[in-house]
């Protein structure tokens, strides 16, 4: 892990590793990708203006999130198929979270059952897509519960399937069909065929959409593409409200652009949001987090903000919190560890990415998360 010095060295290594089909699915984003572009384009729009001969022999970066404190406050966001590009991939990043002490979020369009990430890694956070029918939600809530999830996600930016055109040329879908190509891949990276596919295969059978319902969903290989998304297009506050009344512990919803969102789910008693625009994967042209972050304080009033979309680097992080968010979530760049080095992968990430933020923060003249200020940070 010696050679990998930021989250950026390890896509070059994921894309080498990785079938064609299965990197795209990761990298990509939607249509023109303006939206990945203007997700980093944000953060350089901001520059540091440091205090000096301050005492920063001391600096601590932990943070405290709905009764739990954690050692650093970058996360772990959820990545849907992480068992397709690693072996074991959510239980490996929630395990590496755990280790670490940092939270972590397992995606509702994962491939492992939430049950054995909760048994591995108690304390992970499960972000779910809510099914269309006020029946499976609840199934799927009572699932969740059962499980020994604390803190539940709900993504709210996906009512129907995006546009990943780059998806198409590459030949990836959700199921993957079988075919010539795809084969193809697989004999052509027999690092991952070997030690990802087939050692799934072998160990847990064929992996299967397991948790955006109460009850198993498809396999991820398939003849006939049947996931389905179409039953999210009326999902309303509505919804929302009803899952609040029935789920007891911290709620977060996830994929908020607006000021006005969030003070609807402040006032439903939402616990926290995460601003965010899936990373670009989902309305191309939509804003970045960073940019809107400072205009939706004060409709949050109490409830913490985080953001997630774009952020890699230890600076990204204190900018973000300069301008009010609680903690900052990174999703690919994990990913990309864990394809490349399994939990090692991960652990190594989480631990330059924490480093990064407490010296940065040295560099900065501030002791403590709560010392970031507005003014700590100059328009350019």
């Amino acid at each position: 892990m010696k050679r990998y010095l930021s989250l950026h060295d390890f896509e070059p290594a994921a894309r080498r590793r990785l079938p064609v089909p299965l990197y795209a699915y990761v990298s990509g984003a939607v249509e023109d990708c303006q939206s990945v572009q203007a997700n980093r384009d944000a953060f350089a729009r901001y520059a540091f203006r440091p205090e000096v001969l301050i005492d920063v022999s001391a600096v601590d970066t932990s943070l405290s999130l709905f009764g739990r404190r954690y050692a650093s406050p970058v996360g772990i966001a959820p990545m849907g198929l992480a068992a397709m590009t690693s072996y074991r991939g959510d239980i490996v990043m929630a395990l590496a979270a755990k280790a670490a002490n940092a939270p972590c979020i397992m995606s509702g369009s994962s491939l492992i059952r939430l049950e054995e990430v909760m048994a591995a890694a108690p304390g992970t956070w499960f972000q779910a897509y809510l099914p269309g029918q006020q029946q499976q939600i609840d199934a799927l809530l009572d699932r969740v519960a059962a499980a020994g999830v604390e803190t539940l996600v709900v993504t709210v930016d996906m009512p129907v399937a995006a546009n990943r055109e780059n998806n198409v040329r590459a030949g990836f879908s959700t199921p993957l069909r079988p075919s010539v190509a795809l084969a193809w891949q697989g004999v052509t990276h027999p690092r991952w065929l070997c030690g990802t596919f087939l050692r799934t295969l072998m160990r847990h059978g064929m992996p299967h959409f397991e948790n955006n319902y109460a009850t198993r969903g498809v396999p991820i290989l398939s003849s006939n593409v049947l996931r389905d998304y179409s039953d999210r297009g009326h999902l309303s506050w509505g919804h929302m409200a009803e899952v609040r009344r029935r789920w007891r512990g911290p709620l977060v919803i996830k994929g908020i652009l607006n000021p006005a969102d969030v003070g609807r789910a402040r006032s439903l008693g939402a616990d926290g949001v995460i601003v965010s625009n899936h990373g670009g994967r989902q309305l191309d042209g939509s804003v970045a987090p960073l940019l809107v972050l400072p205009h939706m304080l004060e409709a949050a009033g109490e409830m913490p903000l985080m953001i997630d979309s774009g952020i890699r680097r230890g600076t990204d992080v204190l900018k973000a919190l300069a301008l009010g968010a609680k903690a900052a979530w990174i999703g690919r760049p994990f990913n990309y560890a864990a394809a490349v080095g399994g939990e090692a992968g991960v652990r190594h990430a989480l631990k330059l990415i924490g480093d990064e933020v407490r010296r940065d923060l040295g560099m900065l003249g501030v002791t403590g998360l709560d010392g970031l200020r507005p003014d700590h940070l100059v328009a350019c």
